[in-house]
């Protein structure tokens, strides 16, 4: 029953009123609704935040610093997603900081490490497999000798950027004026009499202080076995049996390896080398010495203070081969990071072939990818470094140890080297150094893949 009206001009009034009612109503949906030629401004949705990770990077040479700090800045920068927080650490003392972080569980996303380490680190359980990451294609781009460094027991634990080679570099007017022969490439190389023959002619020369800079300034470490442990290995002998890896009895201190040694031994007591040089450039900037027993990395510097002088020597033939180092320093993401896909986009730019030679064209390195390789001007066939190339690809490279015994070699072996320079006798230091070896495989029960 609706509303009883006592006169028909209230009921006028209250009709009036609910029209206006309606027509307030009206108004205010009209007003709340844009018309469609209404612009609403669109807001933007917050952007998410950056997964943040950590990166350890050893503090090598001044050119490889420079060079990894303008990548971190540029990734950074270049992308919405990842942060990278890069923290350098001594190389002197990096695999025993890394252990110590990782039975803290303490380790960064993604790790840089020296590549025979890789094995002991792997077996360890450090490192997670890349083998998700990395397709058959980009696989086959890498050099071989880079996926061989990164895998244990069946599985990709490490990319590099780029491989190694050590040689000898030389001072080209010293050479000529002493009239000593420059080999033109490995299967030129010198073999030990004529490598002694140089030493003498050149330790002749007024100029020269001493014959041969061997880098002993590096001090006691991983440039010991990167070093020295080819000239072993071309005479004959070697670190460790390669055979099971079960035992250094009878290689290392074998009758090859005590005559290598006892060879390295008398550079020093001839005076042809210094065991204590007064610093770094002894070769390429006093110029006192005509030979640098020495790798790539020495690219920059020997190339400024050279010039047209600098020449670039294969590695000797001391017994049937020549033998030069290989590997070098790579990535791995551990098994302690929580993004472990973001470490992985921060390595796929590194390994991206223009970062590459972005690298190799300031540390003087092998590129690690086929593709970086063929753009390289200081690789390519006639190339400064093609020599380095020649030994990588032509059986003169041999590897590290593969064996999580690794870090006791290179340990044991480098204490050798330093008391057999400064006259320790040669076969006592290295029955000391395979005693160890034997007894740390022994502790860890031959090291069995997990």
């Amino acid at each position: 029953m609706g509303p009883v009206f006592t006169s028909l001009k209230e009921e006028k009034e209250v009709k009036s009123l609910r029209v206006i009612s309606l027509l307030v109503i009206a108004a205010l949906v009209l007003a709340a609704c844009p018309s469609p030629t209404t612009q609403v401004p669109a807001t933007e949705p917050p952007k998410p935040e950056k997964v943040k990770i950590k990166v350890w990077f050893h503090s090598g040479k001044g050119e490889e610093r420079e060079v990894l700090d303008a990548q971190v800045a540029d990734f950074n920068a270049m992308q919405d997603e990842v942060e990278v927080e890069a923290i350098r650490l001594p190389e002197g003392s990096y695999n025993e900081q890394v252990s110590a972080a990782a039975l803290a569980g303490d380790l960064p996303d993604l790790l840089d490490f020296d590549g025979p380490f890789l094995y002991n680190y792997a077996w360890a359980g450090y490192l997670t497999p890349l083998d998700p990451y990395v397709s058959d294609e980009l696989k086959a781009d890498f050099l071989p000798s880079i996926i061989a460094q990164g895998t244990y027991g069946g599985k990709l634990y490490s990319l590099g950027t780029f491989d190694s080679g050590l040689a000898i570099w030389g001072n080209k007017a010293y050479l000529e004026k002493a009239g000593v022969r420059i080999p033109n490439g490995i299967e030129d190389a010198w073999d030990l009499a004529e490598f002694n023959d140089a030493l003498q002619k050149l330790q002749a020369l007024d100029e020269v202080e001493y014959a041969i800079d061997f880098k002993m300034n590096y001090g006691q470490g991983e440039w010991y076995t990167y070093g020295f442990s080819p000239i072993i290995q071309s005479w004959g002998g070697d670190l460790i049996d390669r055979s099971d890896y079960m035992s250094a009895d009878g290689v290392l201190n074998g009758p090859e390896a005590v005559e290598a040694m006892t060879w390295f031994q008398s550079l020093f007591e001839d005076d042809y080398a210094n065991v204590k040089p007064a610093g770094d450039d002894d070769f390429y900037g006093r110029k006192i010495t005509a030979l640098s027993w020495v790798g790539h990395w020495m690219w920059t510097p020997h190339h400024e203070g050279l010039g047209d002088d600098l020449v670039l020597i294969p590695m000797p033939k001391f017994g049937d081969k020549a033998v030069t180092g290989m590997g070098s320093w790579n990535w791995g993401i551990t098994t302690q990071s929580k993004h472990p896909e973001a470490a992985w986009k921060f390595l796929e730019y590194l390994i991206d072939p223009d970062q590459i030679l972005r690298m190799t064209n300031a540390n003087g390195a092998v590129p690690a990818r086929k593709s970086a390789l063929a753009k390289s001007d200081l690789y390519g066939e006639g190339g400064p470094l093609n020599i380095f190339v020649q030994q990588l690809e032509g059986g003169v490279a041999v590897p590290r140890p593969i064996t999580p015994a690794y870090p006791t070699i290179t340990e044991a072996f480098a204490e050798a080297v330093q008391n057999i320079v400064t006259g320790a006798d040669v076969q006592t230091e290295l029955d000391k150094a395979v005693e160890k070896i034997d007894q740390d495989i022994a502790d860890n029960q031959g090291y069995p893949i997990k």
